[in-house]
């Protein structure tokens, strides 16, 4: 069975990056009948916060990403150590002792001689006695995981064939002097020991893969895992997206009424061949396949995601925004405003203009029209028809039409030049208010002419 994990670490809040991670695998795994685990790789102690795991679970239900199983890197110390002493006896962990100064210098030696600034694996030449000696003069070792000879190869399901010389690559650090495994080696022996089938995952870790594969190879005869490295999404510079720029953090799109139905059907065809259209979750994992995506990175485009929002927010039922309407908003309201929205925050502004009082905005020209509106202006109860009848009372007095017409109409009324119709906003302001932002804009004219 197909089993996929998304392994966040919980060091900053989730965005857009690794929220296309995440939902790429759940639709793949949902496509295939298969387990989505997610994975808190939360070893990092000193970044790591309770309120940014929380914010995961609460990011990825918000946007309907479920999971069939749970695990956390921090439970898990005693397997870690357990398998670092396997390889220990194997003789493919091993001990090395320079700090960061000598290694420094390496490399810049290295790279002087215009080689590549590969680990020269000096430590396996160290004696017992030396290494005795070193841990006596008050050195602790960190832990180096010999490299296999030659290549390793794999298929990607989304770049094609790879294959990268082992020997062009240092021996990965696995566990630091202090103890503690890094991600390297926690994540490959989670992949091994929870059954993990596809690996799918940013473009930036396809240098880590051939390592990974090495490694997993020396932990267990289990099949290695396929791999899809999805190349990486640029912002509207080029520029790769940070988990640190909160302008685009899922909490950032979340408060400004970005509806979570946008942000999934937007991300699951970023990168793909298939342009972005306002479609459903269960649509999504029905169609979803790893073969459409490409090989290029995928630019974030804001204006494209406000406009999947502005097609779902057209659509919704009242109940499933009312209580995130202001107090008192009503089905009728919604329904009258819905069309015009980009974001579902801009209905606390139709909100003032319907129920709240609003001073008297600048109008252009004269206010014969308004004071015709005032005169004309009919008596309750209102419906929809009650615009087009009064409008055309104002249009006989006055002989103004089109724009000259309405604009000082919706000018005064709502403070708005464009909004949702006003044959459905006049009934929700009602007779009173209306009366009284048309006297009001009138007294600011003064004389007509």
């Amino acid at each position: 069975m197909v089993k996929v994990r998304f392994a966040p670490s919980p060091t900053g809040y989730l965005h857009v990056g690794n929220a296309r991670a995440a939902l790429v695998n759940f639709l793949f795994a949902r496509n295939q009948g298969g387990i989505f685990l997610l994975r808190l790789d939360d070893t990092d102690t000193e970044r790591g916060r309770p309120e940014y795991e929380q914010g995961i679970y609460d990011d990825l239900r918000w946007l309907g990403i479920s999971w069939d199983e749970t695990a956390r890197q921090s439970d898990r110390f005693a397997r870690y150590a357990e398998v670092a002493e396997q390889l220990k006896a194997s003789g493919r962990l091993y001990p090395c002792f320079e700090n960061e100064d000598e290694l420094a210098a390496k490399r810049a030696a290295l790279v002087k001689r215009k080689l590549p600034p590969v680990y020269d694996r000096a430590a396996l030449s160290m004696t017992a006695e030396q290494r005795a000696s070193a841990e006596a003069n008050g050195k602790t070792p960190y832990w180096r995981f010999k490299l296999s000879d030659g290549a390793t190869s794999w298929n990607d399901l989304v770049l094609g064939p790879r294959n990268i010389k082992l020997g062009t690559v240092s021996d990965p650090v696995l566990i630091r002097a202090d103890g503690t495994p890094l991600y390297t080696f926690t994540s490959v022996v989670d992949d091994a020991d929870m059954g993990i089938t596809h690996i799918i995952r940013g473009e930036d870790h396809v240098s880590n893969t051939a390592v990974q594969i090495d490694l997993f190879e020396a932990i267990t005869k289990a099949p290695v895992p396929r791999f899809a490295h999805l190349p990486l999404i640029s912002g509207g510079d080029g520029e790769k997206l940070s988990k640190r720029i909160g302008s685009i953090s899922l909490k950032s799109l979340r408060k400004d009424g970005i509806e979570p139905a946008a942000i999934t059907a937007y991300l699951a065809r970023l990168g793909t061949n298939k342009d972005p259209a306002a479609v459903p979750m269960e649509e999504q994992i029905a169609s979803f396949n790893l073969s459409d995506f490409g090989r290029s990175p995928p630019r974030f485009d804001a204006k494209q995601l406000l406009g999947l929002n502005r097609k779902f927010l057209h659509h919704l039922d009242y109940e499933a925004v009312k209580d995130r309407l202001p107090e008192g908003a009503t089905e009728a309201f919604w329904l009258a405003i819905r069309g015009n929205l980009d974001l579902l925050t801009e209905a606390r502004r139709w909100w003032e203009v319907v129920a709240d009082e609003l001073p008297a905005p600048e109008l252009p020209g004269n206010s014969l029209v308004l004071r015709a509106a005032l005169d004309t202006l009919p008596d309750e109860p209102w419906d929809e028809e009650t615009w087009k009848t009064w409008t055309g009372a104002v249009s006989d007095a006055t002989g103004a039409k089109g724009r000259a017409l309405f604009q000082p109409l919706r000018l005064s009324l709502t403070g708005e030049e464009h909004g949702p119709e006003m044959a459905k906003l006049l009934p929700l302001i009602g007779r009173a208010r209306v009366e009284r932002r048309l006297a009001a804009c009138v007294a600011a004219r003064g004389t007509p002419g």
